[in-house]
């Protein structure tokens, strides 16, 4: 066994304990009660709270680590959750039985869904979130999960030792050493650092160490992995400044109003914890060409905007939008950060200038002449991995047993990160119990989506998740992730609860029994129209009409059928949730057939797998570019499917691959057939001699 002395994650510790409970929370200055955990999850943000729930769901021992308990469940940047594509991972994580959807519908104070025009599988849930109400509720989460226990504290180093022989890889991590020279053992690591890898704060020409505003850097990790031998990148992102919400002029802003009903995040939740008239407004206001001018005027004293690290493509900060996009105005949402906070966060307004900058620049915009800025924008820099050194289960090539979560592997935004945390304490606990890994495919989810860009083509800027990632929208809806995946995590893994798998059985067979019976019943285009006038069905259709095929109209729910026709339709009205899927199973029946046939192809090369150990390299048997070696010995992907979709790959070099994958398979089922062959042929013999 052996360790990198003098490498780790430098963290501060200052908590008044006396609140929390003692039997799931050790202070920094005690040792664990057990120095030996099946899962230790390293970092208390997005990521690690839902990789170590995950990890102590599936029946593992699980420590998580952070340098500061109060900080665990912080919402560093914007006080929201969801969005287009980013409300998908929260259903998927929710289905998974992750938290942040629970804890959002519990301190939400402003639930919308974006993207109402266009159709339901490209829905956006999202949320204004009470930041303090967030902390406070994921805090009594954590604190109360079984198996998981929370200790303050700085790990100085990983422990590491020799590798399994039947897994690739250089080592296997087994522990990790803490600031006062204890050592924690543990059969899988998980690494959820956020910003924090040599992390840098700037606004205008000063740069300080840390890897959130006033929290220390990680210097000595990041130089660990890099000793072991990970490609590290640098990446960028930024903040707004915050705005004290008495000094706004809202009375002549647009007024954004909440969804009545409000949606939850969750499937277990019928209704969010606030009433639709007891949330709180967004404002909508936009920049003007004076602050395009102090952007301009200022680019010398802004070195986070001349630094060459990328920088969010979609989250950009207001000088990166005034530089590409000159003589426009742009939107600045002006949300609420609690229900009794006195601060304003402009969203879209991500700034770097000197202070004083920001506050003239502020007052220039419709709204905020009067306005007083409590805290500066800033930026940060930090490193992060290249997410091609780890495998779809998130574990890493180059160390067994360490995996990767968060924006550790070049993602932004809680729900990335969230996504990735719930996969790796899933995979971390099933290493520990030498199972095979749970992956989902891009065919399955946008969990999929995410984690096999990331590992198959990489990133070079902070990667956010949109729904146009996703080559099979259409089926991986946000109303249908508990069909997907919550009969998985139940039956495979076991990180699902009881009531939600039965809650999930429920839909299941309500929507096919619904779907059934409106196929059953049919009826003349001109019966229908009698029933249903506000309908635009043509009744010149000599054909009968299901009742499945009258939902697909715009104007038709499952109110207005059960009206027409109440009985057996009245049923399925009394569960709101299961209305609205029946009106959208019935809205795409036509297409997802067509789209699952595209499925069954993708998922036909996903079956052909590549051996793990299969060295590109020096292969012989293969024709393959060298070009393409590398990045195929680069990326190590897992199957046909991933190896097809890594750039620079020809198709040809496909074709010879696949040859090479089946003439192998072909060649080890003949040599397994051989031993029963001369089996059979010593048992002839054997009888032939008995007989004589």
């Amino acid at each position: 066994m052996f360790s990198l002395r003098g490498c780790g994650l430098c963290v501060a510790a200052s908590l008044s304990k006396k609140h929390l409970p003692l039997a799931r929370f050790i202070g920094d200055s005690a040792a664990p009660v057990a120095a030996n955990f099946d899962v230790v999850v390293i970092g208390g943000g997005h990521a690690g709270t839902e990789a170590a729930a995950a990890a102590a769901r599936c029946g593992s021992r699980t420590l998580l680590l952070t340098h500061r308990v109060d900080t665990i469940g912080q919402m560093s940047c914007n006080p929201s959750f969801g969005g287009i594509g980013k409300g998908h991972l929260m259903r998927e994580v929710d289905a998974l039985d992750g938290l942040c959807s629970r804890i959002c519908d519990q301190s939400g104070v402003h639930y919308k869904v974006l993207n109402r025009r266009k159709g339901p599988a490209v829905w956006g849930l999202r949320a204004q979130i009470d930041r303090k109400l967030y902390k406070q509720n994921m805090q009594k989460e954590i604190l109360n999960t079984p198996l998981l226990t929370v200790q303050e504290g700085a790990v100085e180093d990983l422990i590491l030792t020799e590798p399994e022989p039947e897994h690739t890889g250089k080592c296997r991590v087994s522990g990790v050493v803490l600031a006062d020279g204890s050592t924690v053992h543990a059969e899988s690591v998980v690494l959820t650092t956020g910003t924090f890898l040599r992390g840098v704060i700037v606004i205008g020409l000063e740069t300080h160490p840390a890897g959130r505003l006033g929290d220390q850097p990680s210097i000595g990790l990041a130089q660990t992995l890099e000793k072991l031998g990970f490609v590290v990148g640098r990446l960028k992102t930024g903040t707004p400044p915050r705005i004290a919400k008495e000094s706004v002029n809202f009375s002549i802003l647009n007024k954004q109003t909440p969804d009545n009903p409000s949606i939850p995040f969750s499937f277990i939740n019928e209704t969010v914890w606030i009433k639709p008239e007891d949330q709180l407004p967004c404002y909508l206001t936009h920049t003007n060409p004076r602050v395009d001018e102090i952007v301009l005027e200022n680019l010398h004293l802004n070195s986070h905007i001349k630094e060459t690290t990328r920088g969010p493509r979609y989250c950009p900060s207001i000088e990166s939008k005034v530089l590409r996009f000159p003589n426009r105005l742009h939107q600045v949402w002006l949300e609420p950060e609690g229900m009794d906070s006195d601060l304003i966060y402009p969203q879209g307004l991500s700034v770097t200038l000197p202070a004083e900058l920001q506050e003239k620049m502020i007052t220039c915009i419709k709204g905020l002449e009067k306005a007083k800025m409590m805290q500066p924008g800033y930026g940060v820099q930090y490193d992060y991995l290249d997410p091609r050194q780890i495998t779809p289960s998130l574990e890493t090539h180059l160390v067994q047993r360490l995996f990767f979560a968060g924006q550790i592997n070049g993602t932004t935004g809680y729900e990335e990160a969230a996504a990735q945390g719930v996969i790796a304490g899933i995979n971390a606990s099933l290493r520990v119990k030498r199972k095979p890994p749970f992956v989902v495919s891009r065919t399955e989810g946008y969990i999929g989506v995410l984690i096999d860009d990331l590992t198959t083509l990489g990133t070079n800027e902070p990667y956010r998740m949109f729904t146009s990632r996703a080559e099979f929208r259409l089926s991986l809806r946000p109303d249908n992730a508990d069909s997907r995946l919550t009969f998985r995590g139940y039956k495979e893994v076991g990180c699902v609860s009881q009531q939600r798998y039965e809650r999930a059985s429920w839909m299941k067979s309500s929507l096919e029994e619904g779907i059934s019976v409106l196929k059953s019943i049919e009826f003349s285009s001109s019966k229908w129209k009698k029933l249903i006038p506000e309908a635009s069905i043509s009744i010149g259709k000599s054909l009968p009409l299901r009742a499945l095929d009258v939902l697909k109209y715009e104007e038709v729910d499952m109110k207005l059928l059960a009206k027409a026709i109440p009985e057996p339709l009245k049923k399925y009205i009394k569960c709101r949730e299961l209305a609205e899927r029946l009106k959208i199973e019935a809205t795409y029946e036509s297409v997802l057939f067509h789209q699952q046939q595209q499925i069954n192809e993708v998922q036909q090369d996903e079956a052909l797998q590549l051996p793990k150990d299969l060295d590109y390299l020096t292969l012989r048997d293969v024709s393959l570019s060298y070009e393409v070696r590398e990045k195929l010995h680069f990326s190590r992907p897992e199957t046909i499917g991933a190896a097809s979709r890594i750039p620079g790959v020809t198709p040809a070099a496909i074709i010879n691959l696949l040859r090479f994958v089946k003439t192998t398979q072909q060649r080890q089922m003949a040599m397994n057939e051989l031993p029963k062959a001369d089996q059979s042929l010593c048992d002839t013999e054997s009888l032939e001699e008995r007989q004589l």
